[in-house]
C-alpha cells in the first residue's frame, strides 16, 4: 500500500473508497449523511420498501445517532434488518443487539417493519433459515457494516468466514479476540460471560448488498484496518473482501486511520 500524506483525507484501494475524518463524531456524521442520500435516492428511485442491512456495536453509535437526527428520511418505506445477535441470550440483555437496535434506532424513528434476529429461540437453525428468507424477499439495496478487531464483518471471524458460503445466515462460534473486543467495549464483564455462538449474515449475503457504508473509528481499530487496506484477500482477515465490492466506502477518524500513515 503506499504511503498516505498527512493531507490527504480521501483515497482508494482496489474498489474500496475511504475517507478520513477529524474526529469519531465528524466520521460518523459523514457515514450518516452517506446514508440519508442514499436513502433518498432509493426513495426517488423506487415506489416500493426499500431493504436496509444495519449493523450494531459501539463503532456504530456515532453514525446512527447521527443518522436519526436527519429530517425527511423515508423510514415507513425502510425494512430494517440488522446481522447478528448472540444464540441463547436474552431480548432485554444490556449486550443484546435487539435490544441495541431498539434503543438506537426503531424507538428513534417511523421505520415500517423491522426484522429482528432472535437469539432466544428455541431451534437457531430454523430461526437463521428464516431471517434469511425475509431478507431475500426485501433484497436490501444498502448495508450499514463495521469491521471487527480480528477483521471480522458480523460475527464471521477468521475460523469461520466464508467468502463462498453456500447459506445466507448460520450459526458459529466466536473467537477468543472477538470475546475479548466484546468485553473491551463494555458489553461483558468478562470473556466467559460472553456466549460461546452467535447467529450471523454471512460475508456472501452482506457483499450481495449493492451499496455499503462501513464506519471504523477508534485506536482499537488501526492495526485491523491497515492489514485490511494492505493485506491479501483472504479470510484470515474477513475485512479483506471489501476491497472486490463494487460500491463501498470506509469512514475512518484520525485514530482509526493512524497505522496507514506509519
Amino acid at each position: 500500500m503506499r504511503q498516505l500524506s498527512t493531507e490527504e483525507k480521501s483515497f482508494q484501494i482496489e474498489n474500496l473508497k475511504i475517507e478520513i475524518h477529524p474526529t469519531r463524531a465528524e466520521a460518523g456524521h459523514a457515514a450518516a449523511q452517506a446514508v440519508a442520500e442514499e436513502l433518498k435516492r432509493l426513495a426517488q428511485k423506487d415506489k416500493e420498501m426499500i431493504g436496509v442491512i444495519f449493523a450494531t456495536g459501539a463503532s456504530q453509535l456515532e453514525t446512527l445517532r447521527a443518522l436519526v437526527k436527519i429530517p425527511g428520511l423515508p423510514w415507513d418505506r425502510i425494512c430494517g434488518f440488522h446481522m447478528d445477535e448472540y444464540v441463547g441470550i436474552a431480548k432485554d440483555h444490556r449486550a443484546s443487539f435487539r435490544l441495541y437496535m431498539r434503543n438506537e434506532l426503531t424507538q428513534q424513528v417511523p421505520m415500517h417493519r423491522f426484522y429482528e434476529v432472535n437469539g432466544s429461540a428455541p431451534d437457531s437453525e430454523k430461526a437463521c433459515r428464516e431471517y434469511a428468507e425475509a431478507l431475500n424477499a426485501a433484497h436490501p439495496q444498502l448495508c450499514l457494516l463495521g469491521i471487527g478487531e480480528n477483521g471480522h464483518l458480523a460475527f464471521n471471524d477468521p475460523g469461520v468466514a466464508d467468502f463462498n458460503d453456500p447459506r445466507d445466515m448460520k450459526i458459529v462460534t466466536l473467537d477468543d479476540q472477538c470475546k475479548q473486543q466484546q468485553v473491551a467495549e463494555g458489553w461483558f464483564a468478562s470473556t466467559d460471560a460472553v456466549p460461546a455462538q452467535a447467529m450471523t449474515l454471512t460475508i456472501p449475503a452482506l457483499l450481495r448488498v449493492p451499496k455499503i457504508i462501513v464506519s471504523v473509528p477508534g485506536y482499537r481499530k488501526a492495526r485491523i484496518v491497515k492489514r485490511a487496506l494492505s493485506g491479501t484477500i483472504s479470510t484470515a482477515c474477513p475485512a479483506t473482501i471489501l476491497r472486490q465490492h463494487p460500491d463501498a466506502t470506509v469512514y475512518l477518524d484520525e485514530e482509526s486511520a493512524s497505522e496507514l500513515r506509519k
